[in-house]
Order: structure tokens, then sequence, then C-alpha cells
């Protein structure tokens, strides 16, 4: 029996649908994996379902007994109390049992000889007892503690932001639920917690309805996903891998049908133009045909940002930092870290929380002193600087004039020149939602106003302070593909796995002792290696990096007269199964045949590309 369904649910937002008769079914322990642009409605579906908004027509149908454990994007907890008292907070009798043995415990321990405190934790533990509650309690200490919570005691409202948002988690982890809805999870979580978050979400005995950014985890945890599109909710089943190969053959299939409407709409134009007008009865007929057709535009595509802004020329001196040090308090933050930021480099930053990257990235931006040691910033320098908390943002103002004040357009190395409408466009504000107040945006969407409004003021480096917090997936994608073109250098706070892995170099491991450790290599193998470490076993053998020759062989001559051709036929193969794909439609196996086709030439077109690196650098070293 399905423990949940949703029939024709209808809401609007003004002018704006954001649910557009959209019916669901979720079922027992199914794992599912929500996702979508911000400002789409995914919160305010969230809302719908836990009953703390309505809908304007439409019902969702479940069992009387149905329970849900909620996480919101900014949980509300009640201040004065402790960190206990919120996660055992809740209507269950097992956690009234461990609300009430707690409390009775407290008043024993600060009472030991009170014979009323002893009699009250007497009977809180035979309740306990009654309801099988130890288990529970061992497993709500457990669950703080991997979230980092080791103070149990200690007041909500003397917590970060960050440390509430894991009190919030660890309270919906631990309460008995048919259907856990969890929004944006891992933001404020470092990575080993994020890995422990994964393993416990696999054993889950309810159902999940996940919303998260993080596509690493989004593929390991789900079984299905929910893509929220225009008002539309689409199903795929399986995991985020399968989802990105069911949707490019529904995309595929949408332009085929796309070519389809044109090809019929130019036909019928083409009649109207050539039909005396005395027909009327039937000219009419056809010219509400193409009148219905024109209105049958596309819908939105992501944005593609295939440019690279004429940044200010950077110089050879970036930035250094020379033994610095920070404290604050009694807590040494950084201890005699030296650090260089150089022209091209993409340096990822992370580590455990309270480590002080942040604190590092704004001794490095000149915005917070150092006790010791110096910040050497070169005169070219130019920080665009996308911080972790909430952006100044004037809400009064509409989208477009917050993008004006940054600039009116920007101009591409090739001289081309685009205005501050079309980078709108490109990062999925529309022209309908340019003039919209920022008032009116979602959380996500004013994040991503935000980190636009940074670019279109062209830094040559760019500061990202938790970027991935609170920013969709498709705004991520453009992200990281306006990353690979950017002619500057990049530093990246963060915890994002896939992220980083994208995006970095190399890493900076912030410890906790105030020490770094770098690390060339990806995120994923630190983790693997981390771990291995942990439990005394060797790391899984990685295959070595290629080191390019000392000495020019005649092979590696005759291989460097070739190569370039090779790279090229490869890029036109790339395009041909492009069209290919396109030419598929409906032919499923026809695409997963290309699908597999494409990763193989994708995989060597890279060893290609690495295989040249090496070639060159062997080359200028031997001329």
């Amino acid at each position: 029996m399905s423990l949940l369904i949703a029939n024709d649910l209808k809401k609007t937002y003004g002018d704006k649908t954001l649910l557009d008769d959209v019916s669901f079914v979720i079922e027992p322990k199914q794992r599912i994996g929500f996702i979508g642009a911000n400002g789409t409605g995914k919160s305010t579906l969230l809302h719908i379902l836990t009953g703390a908004e309505g809908v304007e027509k439409g019902e969702i149908r479940h069992a009387n007994a149905f329970s849900i454990a909620y996480v919101d994007q900014e949980p509300v907890l009640v201040g004065k109390q402790t960190i206990l008292d919120a996660v055992y907070e809740g209507e269950a009798p097992v956690m009234q049992a461990l609300h009430r043995y707690d409390r009775a415990l407290r008043r024993f321990q600060e009472n030991p000889g009170d014979e009323k405190a002893e009699k009250q934790l007497y009977d809180a533990q035979a309740t306990m007892e009654a309801h099988d509650a130890w288990e529970a309690e061992t497993s709500a200490k457990t669950v703080l503690t991997k979230l980092g919570l080791h103070d149990y005691y200690a007041k909500v409202d003397e917590l970060s932001g960050g440390q509430q948002k894991r009190v919030a988690l660890a309270k919906a982890l631990i309460q008995p639920a048919d259907l856990l809805i969890l929004d944006e999870p891992t933001n404020h979580l470092d990575a080993s917690a994020i890995a422990w978050l994964e393993s416990f979400l696999k054993a889950y005995r309810g159902a999940l309805l996940l919303v998260t950014h993080d596509r690493y985890f989004l593929n390991r945890v789900t079984d299905a996903i929910f893509e929220l599109e225009h008002g539309n909710l689409h199903y795929y089943e399986g995991n985020y891998e399968t989802y990105l190969e069911k949707k490019a053959e529904r995309e595929a299939q949408a332009e085929q049908e796309e070519e389809k409407r044109k090809n019929t709409l130019r036909r019928e134009m083409a009649w109207l133009k050539r039909m005396p007008k005395a027909r009327g009865t039937k000219q009419k007929a056809r010219v509400d045909r193409v009148e219905a057709l024109q209105a049958e535009t596309s819908k939105q595509e992501e944005g593609v940002l295939d440019f690279v802004s004429d940044s200010k020329r950077l110089g050879k001196r970036v930035i250094e930092a020379i033994n610095i040090s920070k404290d604050f308090g009694d807590k040494k933050i950084l201890d005699d870290i030296s650090a260089r930021v150089d022209r091209g480099d993409r340096i990822g930053i992370t580590g455990a929380n309270g480590t002080g990257k942040s604190t590092f990235l704004h001794i490095l931006a000149g915005r917070l002193q150092p006790d010791s040691g110096v910040v050497d910033i070169g005169e070219t320098v130019r920080i665009g600087y996308f911080t972790q908390g909430e952006a100044d943002i004037d809400h009064s103002l509409r989208v477009l004039e917050y993008i004006r004040e940054g600039a009116e357009v920007i101009t591409t190395k090739n001289g081309v020149t685009i205005t501050a409408e079309q980078m709108l466009e490109r990062f999925l504000f529309p022209r309908s939602q340019q003039w919209t107040y920022i008032n009116r945006l979602s959380g996500g969407e004013r994040r991503r106003l935000y980190l636009l409004r940074i670019l279109m003021e062209e830094p040559n480096v760019l500061f990202l302070d938790e970027p991935t917090n609170n920013l969709d997936i498709p705004t991520l994608r453009l992200l990281e593909d306006y990353l690979t073109q950017f002619p500057g250098a990049v530093v990246s706070v963060s915890h994002d796995r896939y992220f980083l892995d994208r995006v970095a170099d190399y890493l900076l491991i912030f410890e906790s002792s105030g020490r770094v450790e770098r690390f060339d290599g990806r995120f994923e193998e630190y983790l693997d290696q981390k771990e291995a470490a942990k439990t005394d076993k060797k790391p899984a053998q990685k295959e070595p990096r290629r080191r390019p020759r000392k000495k020019v062989s005649y092979k590696d001559q005759q291989e460097w007269k070739t190569i370039e051709d090779t790279i090229e036929q490869l890029e036109q193969k790339q395009s041909e199964m492009e069209k290919d794909m396109a030419q598929a439609g409906s032919d499923t196996a026809r695409v997963q045949e290309l699908l597999k086709e494409q990763e193989a030439v994708a995989k060597e077109l890279e060893e290609t590309m690495e295989r040249w690196t090496e070639l060159a650098t062997v080359m200028e070293e031997e001329n």
C-alpha cells in the first residue's frame, strides 16, 4: 500500500504557478531526491506535505496514523531549551519518555540526596523500560556526537545558525516517522558528518524525501528523483546518475517535438499567405491554429555561460600569506600558516567546522588582520568575494536594478558585449522576472543573484566561501562551467565533494590544531586515504600520475606530430555524436548505446589532452 498519494495539487504565488495539477505517490522506504531550480516551489511543496501551507486545488491522502519528521532549510528552535530538550521534543511516547528521563536524571544529579528527585528518576526509568527507549537514548546521543554536538546541555539560543541546523537535523533523525523530509541537510556539515549521514539514511526505516545540492550524496542515497520544473513534477526511477541519463533522453525527445512544431508553423503560415481572403471560415480556423502553435513556446532552457569575461589583467604577483597566526580567545585557529595564490590557481579549502577556513579567507582578502604574519596582495588583484552568510542586498531594489549597480554590461575576451539583461537570463532569471522586487525572491534565488552581481564586477581573483549552500544544482553547474573558463585565480571553501572535485586542482586541508595540510588530488581520494588510515589499511592503489619524461624519444617526436590531429578528430566525433543523439529521438536502445559511446570518446579525449600536456612540457624543456 502506498504511503502517501497526492492528486492534482495546484499552488500559485502571485502570477507565478508553482504547482500545476501535480500528482505523485510516495511508497514505503522509498528514497526520493527532490531537485529543481531555486524559486520553482520545492520548499513550498514540502510545506504543503507537512501541513504548513495549503493548496488552491487537489488533495493529499495517507493513513490516519501517518507521521512526518521535517527539517526546514532554516529551522526555528526554542531558544531557552538545551540541545537535548530540543531533540527529545515530540509527541511520540518514546520521545516523551526520553524527555522525562533526561529531566529526572538532571534533577537527581543536582540533588543526589533528595528522595523526591530519586523517586522521579525511578519512575522515569520504569517509563523508559516500558517504551523500550534505552536504545533510542543511545542513538540520540550518537547522532548528536556524529553531527559535532558534544555539549548536550548547551542552550540553543547560544548556538550558531549552523549548529542550530544540526540540532534540528538530529531531532528529525531520531523521531519515529513514516516519512523523513530533509531540506538541504548537508549545509553546515563537514565531510565526515556528511559521510556518516549517508550511511545513516541508507539504513533509515521510513521513507525519505530529500532536497540537496550535494550530487555525490544524492547519487548514493536516493533510488528515485522528483524534478520540479515550470510547475510540473517529473518522476525518474533510479539515483541521480540514472536521472541524468533519462533526462537527456527526455530533452532529446522534446527537441524533436519542438522542431516538428516549428515545421508545422512554417507550413501553416505559408498556406495563409497563399490563400484568398474570401474563404473566411476555413481561413479563421487556420489563423487560430497558427496562434495556438505560436503560443506553444519552448520552456526556458538551463543557462549556459559559454564566454570568458575580459577581467582586469592579473599580474604575476597575486596573493601570498607568510607565517599567519590567529587566535580567538584561548583557541588557536591558525598556527604559522603560509600559502600562495598564483595566477590560474584553483585551490579548494576544506576541513572540519571551526578550523579557521573562513577566517583564513578573510585574512587573504585583507578583511581581517592576523595576530602575526603578513599578507602580500599584488597591485593588479581585484577580488570578488562570495561570502557564506546573507549578502547585504537592498531588498527594495528590483532584480535588474541590483545587477546594473554592479555593471550595465560586461565584455568578453573576444570583444563581445553582454548586457545585464542577457546575463540574468543566463543565470536563470527570465525577462519576465527581471523587474521583480528582490524581497519577492526565494532565499536560493537571492544567493544566485548575489553570485551574478559579483561576476558582473569582473574580478580577476574569486573567493567563494561555501558557495554550494542554498544554491541549486542548475546554478552550481553554471558556476562550475564558468570557473573552468575563468582566467584568474579561484579559492573555494567548501565541504561539497562533487564541487571541489570539479573546480579544485589541489586542496588545503585545515586541521583542528591550527595547521594546514596540502593534498594534490581529488577530495574523494583524500577521504579514501583518510578512512584507510583510520582502519590501518593501505589505501586502494591509485593509478600513478604520469610524469613528463626528461628526454624526448623518437616515439615521442612522432606522437607530437600527430596528437593535435587526433584531438581534432575526437572533438569532431563528439559533435557528430551529439547530432546522432538528437536524431535518435525516442529510440531508447539507440540513446543508451550513444551515451556509452559518448562516455568512451570523452574519456579518450581527456586522456589524449593529458598526453598532449605531457608532450608539450617535454618538448618545451628540450627546446
